[in-house]
């Protein structure tokens, strides 16, 4: 018996396939799966336009059958089989795919399609076994062959027999290793495991033979051990059913097999499109974040599948990040395949699903927001941070899709409310979109700098997050309204009460306040009377883009750039504080210095900055007492 030596460029694809194609072995048996579904696909297709044939679905199925003692694993089919020529042309040439030219030559009906490639997949087996044999049947055959293979040295055909039609892939499993352990394809929960994770929708029955347990029937006390065939895998995925089929239970009950979270999703989303791409999906939007969420461990993507066999586990690609929380997977039929399953080309078809389920992800939230208001609130508590990364980051390329998802705390309405319900209810002559940041809402709650706004009757949003501003600073304006932080140095509202104070007096204020310039020298840009105060004696607002909690955010990051906003100290003219501060002016220098540091200092606790000298201001506040 002669052995025929693989094709130069075949041997090399063939030890690149051992060596570094697939990074998990375990794969190996998804490929021969996923090749002996294609054989039983074929007799269906024939059956279609051969009378002569009945299919009977029944009647077809796959055997996985591990032998621990001989140290081999079988998968066998009941499909079409393979002629001897069909073993040299399918097997004898890498990447070269019966099944796609199969596919090829016969149209797609009733929705069934070829998942394998009986060609770069096959060759997986290597991975896990040292011979590789082949016994097959064709259909309409009366002779059978054996094709068989160490690997990159070649290969032998000869006669053999078999007594139905169908394939026998036989692997002799490799010997356990200091780095590998082979005998896990041997173990029969470990085979188990493997076929549901890849296999479990393939449309035909895998089984295997499964040891179970049970009481004696002679001895109630006594256990015992038995055999029984089995069918691993589910063969309908969920996502090819009716919807109208299926209930809320059927869907929670999925989340839960996959283990997308140990939370009840809070809204599912099935997609199915057959028009220029095909394509299935089922959706998650969690109740709750996941642990480590924000940590570099979380990895976002859905479950990609092709025509049932699974790709990738998380296929991140198909999840923009600011919709990084979604859990679910997607099938095609259509996407391009880069000589295996694991290694899938980023071609169009994939882009446009992606496209097309960002777009779906976001009109769904918008639905949840408007029919489900509190659901999409505890969706929101979760993960409406990550939106607002999301109108953020890329240079605010994603704002036109995300702005209408966006919550804030209202100071009118004491919840959350959606930027279009602000703008819808601004007063006529109400220029911007006012807003104020802190730690909480009860901090915001105290500003000074809120007074004003809050006098005019004007509704204030309220930024808690960290993000917050920086998303706000991307959008910009929202329905041609800006946005105007309530410490901005030119909030555009007129005071009502006009200042009659003389030129003079006004001379007299300017000098106070350049003394008090001095006196702080470059830890503010500014000081003068405030227009917005009305309670409180002092507060700090800010000059151009960076503002006090950006400052705040900024230093606190690792790479500490020691960012400065440019901050005003506001006098509120009308507080018997000023009328100290004239006083001294004009009697004590020394006491004003005093007085300037303190209210400096009381401005910086007011906004959570941290004073630079506490012992200084404790004994400045001593001074005040005596």
């Amino acid at each position: 018996m002669t052995k025929v030596q693989f094709k130069a460029e075949s041997k090399r694809l063939l030890e690149m396939m051992i060596n570094s194609i697939y990074s998990q072995k375990e794969v190996f048996l998804r490929e021969l799966i996923s090749n002996a579904s294609d054989a039983i696909d074929k007799i269906y297709y024939k059956a279609l336009t051969d009378d002569s044939l009945n299919f009977d679905k029944d009647s077809y199925y796959i055997k996985v059958d591990a032998d621990k003692e001989n140290r081999t694993l079988r998968i066998i089919d009941t499909g079409i089989g393979m002629t001897k020529e069909e073993l040299e042309n399918n097997l004898g040439t890498i990447a070269k795919s019966g099944s796609l030219a199969f596919k090829n030559e016969n149209e797609l009906k009733d929705g069934h399609d070829i998942i394998g490639q009986f060609g770069v997949g096959f060759y997986a087996a290597f991975m896990a076994a040292d011979v590789v044999t082949v016994i097959s049947k064709a259909l309409g055959s009366e002779e059978a062959y054996k094709w068989e293979s160490e690997g990159a040295d070649g290969y032998t055909i000869e006669p053999s027999e078999k007594a139905e039609v169908g394939t026998e892939v036989i692997l002799k499993i490799k010997e356990n290793t200091e780095d590998e352990n082979y005998d896990e394809f041997l173990d029969e929960y470990r085979l188990k495991a493997i076929i549901k994770k890849y296999s479990d929708f393939i449309r035909y029955p895998i089984k295997m033979d499964v040891t179970e347990t049970r009481l004696k029937e002679d001895n109630d006390q006594e256990f015992e051990q038995y055999t029984e065939e089995q069918t691993i895998n589910s063969m309908v995925p969920i996502w090819r059913k009716n919807k109208k089929e299926l209930t809320t239970e059927d869907y929670e009950q999925f989340y839960a097999e996959k283990h997308y979270g140990f939370d009840k999703p809070l809204k599912h989303i099935h997609i199915s499109v057959d028009g220029s791409i095909r394509y299935n999906a089922i959706l998650y939007i969690p109740e709750k974040m996941p642990f480590d969420y924000y940590t570099k461990e979380y990895e976002k993507g859905l479950e990609l599948y092709s025509s049932g066999v699974l790709i990738m586990n998380k296929c991140a690609d198909l999840l923009p990040d600011y919709f990084s929380f979604v859990k679910g997977m997607v099938d095609s039929e259509d996407l391009s395949l880069n000589i295996s399953r694991e290694m899938l080309q980023h071609d169009r078809q994939l882009r446009l699903i992606a496209k097309n389920i960002g777009k779906k992800i976001q009109s769904e939230l918008k639905s949840l927001l408007k029919n489900e208001r509190e659901k999409y609130e505890k969706f929101y508590e979760s993960f409406g941070r990550q939106l607002k990364y999301g109108v953020y980051s890329d240079f605010g390329s994603n704002k036109e899709l995300l702005q209408d998802l966006l919550m804030f705390y209202s100071s009118k309405e004491k919840k959350l409310v959606t930027l279009d319900e602000y703008v819808s209810r601004m007063a006529e002559d109400q220029k911007y979109i006012y807003y104020a940041s802190g730690q909480s809402i009860e901090r915001i709650d105290k500003l000074p700098q809120t007074e004003l706004v809050a006098e005019k009757g004007y509704e204030i949003l309220y930024f808690t997050d960290d993000v917050d501003e920086f998303a706000i600073k991307m959008l910009m304006t929202y329905k041609e309204k800006e946005f105007k932080s309530v410490s901005s140095g030119d909030l555009g509202i007129e005071p009502e009460e006009k200042e009659n104070k003389s030129e003079a007096e006004q001379n007299e204020d300017k000098e106070l306040f350049d003394y008090m310039k001095d006196i702080l020298k470059d830890k503010v840009k500014d000081v003068k009377a405030s227009k917005r105060l009305r309670s409180h004696p002092v507060c700090l607002s800010t000059e151009g883009e960076v503002t006090i909690e950006m400052e705040k955010i900024l230093n606190a990051m690792p790479d500490n750039q020691n960012v400065k906003a440019d901050k005003v100290l506001e006098i509120n003219p009308h507080h018997d504080v000023f009328k100290s501060l004239q006083k001294a002016f004009e009697n004590d220098k020394e006491k004003l210095v005093l007085y300037t540091q303190l209210l400096y200092n009381q401005a910086l606790l007011i906004e959570g900055l941290p004073i630079s000298d506490p012992v200084e201001f404790t004994n400045d506040m001593c001074k005040i007492m005596v």
